[in-house]
């Protein structure tokens, strides 16, 4: 039992001092700790009573009662305390000397003026703090009594010489600072402390003793005040009349905060601004926090990184939690991110990205798909198959073509991260319905470039059923784009067909685009013509290097960029068309009519006054010329690829499939399909290129030209076709 009574109580404290370099903070010494139980950190004021004299434990004891009852958001945090016989334990918020601050600054180019300028505010703050509301005097101000946190935010400490202005009614008088430090006598006034002068000209004097250490460093002796060194212009005026000769001019601490937070001031910036803004959210309007946040991106910047890690991030969690702030914090957010480690990221930022993605929204869903690069490192994939990858599928069916387009185009860093059946049953199923049946030209083309890029992803089995088919399609498309996609695409997956595929399906494929009615469409077959011309030459002069060229074929899943060709596949410059073309022709590309294999006249190609060539009108009149390709019969109705891949008028009507439109057709190994592409290209609207003029390979297409020999064929023969016609309707009238 008198064991119980015997026990140490610093044993029993809950906080832990760790053993690392103490820092002398006045008579305190300041080590840095952390609580036992969840391991947070904070910082620790030890006092150890028989190193000090009885004054300074006077002083101590008189701190650590302060400490306890001030409370202010600019004053150093009392978290808890310990006294015993032998010491005095003060445990605050995790802090470290301003001293220690700034010549950590100094060695990485030193702080600049936006941090200090909010520093001295807050110490100016709390020093009106104590003197217009709780009538006290801090006795101590200098740079030691200043600390800053984690955020960089500076805490007004040292309370140890902090009296009543009037005088302590119990008749208890604490010594002066230079009582107890001899040389802390040059930071003294000029006037006798019993002078007739307001109460806080002795305050204010030590503030601008406190301004002139921040910019030039030590004080060597009084005199010194009166060069101001480094001190910003725009702070001289004010800094003047603080070191005053006459103490009755000197402002209260609140007329020298108005001052400086005048125009040109300088306390007024944007980061001050942005500081009082958070102070104060919580009782903002929806509207003004909305705007806030917009205008926040543009400075975060010029913020230092402390800052946007430890009060703008919190803030802006908040805000997403609590204050339905929506889409706008997306942009800050991952600018703050950069600032944090991998561990801290996925603590902080990826649960609220996980929350995101489950939002309604469509803002934020859209956000999130446009800045998704920026995150994408940081997610785990079971996070991304069962979390986030059910709620973005949704964007395939989304009304908007904004929001499909990004959906289609996040799928390049998706993908490496999906399960076999997300990635090889689900996405594949909903890229068949957009590469069939959107009513946006350029949604299409996008989801052929993406199949391109992913297909290494793909699993042998789904390559082989899937990639012919859809590249196919895609040839065959009214979109010249898309047309193009589909070409690339072959040639950019080269390497995942056997010999007999290539001769039977993909060249028979590739020579009806030859004679498409677009130029750049004609030189991208040509080039994959040749370039699977090769392989199949290569195999027939020497058959023992059909291993080495199959070797891919029924390969898994490899790393992108694995095949990489001279097709030099890149989705950069398609990814811009599509945003470009919803843009500025959000109705689609024309009515069903327009799709369709009807012939037309045929006009002239035009070039916008920006330099972006337009698509000839010409009709492609080869209908004579279209041949049937018996494919290898397979089964495709998984994913739905095996759709019919005609481009009629009555499929282009439809839009968007439902759910139940998702399996059409029969199997394409079935089918006699007319290889003849669209008969009338669509022009591009101003300022949008073509596919083909993207840097795909070494030399791209640049667009129909007057002197094109295969479009003036097609329109002659057109044209012919027309007139022949026209006669054998008139020879059977007559003959009726």
């Amino acid at each position: 039992m008198w064991s119980f009574f015997a026990r140490d109580p610093v044993k029993d404290f809950a906080y832990e001092i760790l053993p690392e370099s103490p820092e002398k903070s006045g008579i305190w010494t300041l080590h840095r700790g952390k609580r036992k139980t969840s391991g947070d950190p904070v910082s620790v004021f030890v006092y150890e009573v028989a190193q000090g004299t009885e004054q300074q434990t006077q002083l101590a004891k008189a701190a650590f009662k302060r400490m306890k009852t001030l409370r202010h958001p600019n004053i150093l945090a009392y978290v808890d305390g310990l006294e015993t016989d032998k010491s005095l334990y003060l445990v605050t918020e995790q802090v470290t000397p301003l001293s220690v601050h700034l010549k950590a600054q100094a060695e990485k180019g030193g702080a600049g003026e936006l941090e200090i300028s909010w520093g001295l505010h807050q110490i100016v703050k709390a020093l009106s703090f104590l003197v217009n509301d709780c009538h006290l005097l801090h006795n101590n101000l200098g740079i030691w009594a200043v600390f800053v946190d984690r955020a960089g935010e500076w805490k007004l400490g040292a309370l140890d010489h902090l009296a009543p202005e009037q005088g302590d009614p119990n008749g208890v008088s604490l010594p002066t600072p230079k009582a107890v430090y001899p040389d802390m006598e040059k930071y003294d006034p000029p006037e006798a402390s019993n002078s007739s002068g307001e109460k806080w000209a002795g305050e204010v004097w030590r503030l601008g003793c406190l301004i002139w250490e921040v910019f030039n460093g030590p004080l060597p002796r009084t005199s010194s005040l009166r060069s101001l060194g480094k001190i910003p212009k725009s702070l001289v005026p004010h800094y003047c009349e603080l070191v005053g000769a006459n103490s009755r001019a000197r402002p209260n601490p609140a007329r020298f905060l108005q001052n400086c937070r005048a125009p040109g001031g300088f306390l007024s910036n944007s980061f001050v601004e942005s500081n009082l803004f958070l102070e104060e959210i919580q009782i903002k309007d929806p509207a003004e926090k909305q705007q806030f946040f917009q205008d926040l991106n543009d400075h975060l910047d010029s913020f230092p990184e402390d800052f946007c890690k430890h009060k703008v991030l919190p803030q802006l969690l908040t805000a997403f939690e609590f204050g339905n702030a929506g889409a706008v914090i997306l942009t800050p957010l991952f600018k703050v991110g950069k600032f944090l480690s991998a561990e801290e990221y996925q603590q902080k930022i990826i649960p609220v990205i996980v929350k995101m993605f489950s939002s309604t929204d469509r803002a934020m869903r859209i956000r999130l798909l446009q800045q998704m690069e920026q995150f994408i490192q940081y997610l785990n994939e079971a996070a991304v198959n069962s979390q986030i990858f059910p709620h973005v599928v949704h964007g395939f069916t989304d009304t908007n073509p904004a929001i499909r387009e990004q959906t289609v185009k996040s799928m390049l860093l998706l993908a490496p991260k999906l399960n076999e059946t997300n990635l090889n049953q689900e996405l594949m199923r909903h890229f068949a319905r957009l590469q069939a049946r959107d009513e946006q030209g350029p949604i299409r083309c996008n989801t052929t470039v993406c199949l391109g890029k992913i297909a290494s992803y793909l699993n042998a089995g789904t390559r082989q059923r899937i990639l012919v088919s859809a590249f196919s399609r895609a040839t065959k498309d009214p979109f010249p784009a898309s047309r193009s996609a589909g070409v690339l695409g072959f040639a950019a997956t080269h390497n995942y067909y056997s010999i007999t595929e290539i001769a039977a399906r993909i060249l028979p494929t590739l020579c009806a685009v030859t004679v498409d009615p677009d130029k750049g469409v004609r030189e991208q077959a040509f080039k994959a013509i040749k370039s699977f011309l090769t392989k199949l030459e290569t195999v027939s002069e020497d058959p023992s290097k059909l291993a080495e060229i199959e070797k891919d074929v029924g390969s898994s899943a490899q790393p992108a960029g694995a095949s990489s060709s001279w097709a030099g596949w890149a989705v950069t410059g398609v990814s811009s068309l599509t945003s470009k073309l919803i843009r500025n022709n959000p109705g689609g590309e024309g009515s069903a009519a327009a799709e369709g294999s009807g012939p037309s006249s045929a006009t002239s190609p035009t070039s916008a006054t920006d330099g972006a060539s337009a698509l000839s009108k010409g009709t492609a009149g080869r209908s004579s010329a279209s041949m049937a390709v018996k494919k290898q019969s397979s089964d495709w109705s998984s994913s739905g690829w095996d759709a019919d891949d005609s481009w009629s008028n009555e499929k282009e009507g439809q839009g968007q499939s439902s759910a139940g439109e998702e399996g059409w057709g029969n199997d394409w190994g079935e089918e006699e399909t007319d290889v003849t592409p669209a008969s009338k290209n669509l022009p591009l609207p101003e300022g949008v290129r073509l596919a083909s003029e993207y840097n795909w390979d070494s030399s791209s297409g640049k667009g129909a030209t007057q002197n094109d020999l295969f479009a003036s064929v097609s329109q002659r023969n057109t044209a012919a076709a027309t007139v022949r016609s026209q006669q054998e309707k008139k020879q059977e009238t007559q003959e009726d």
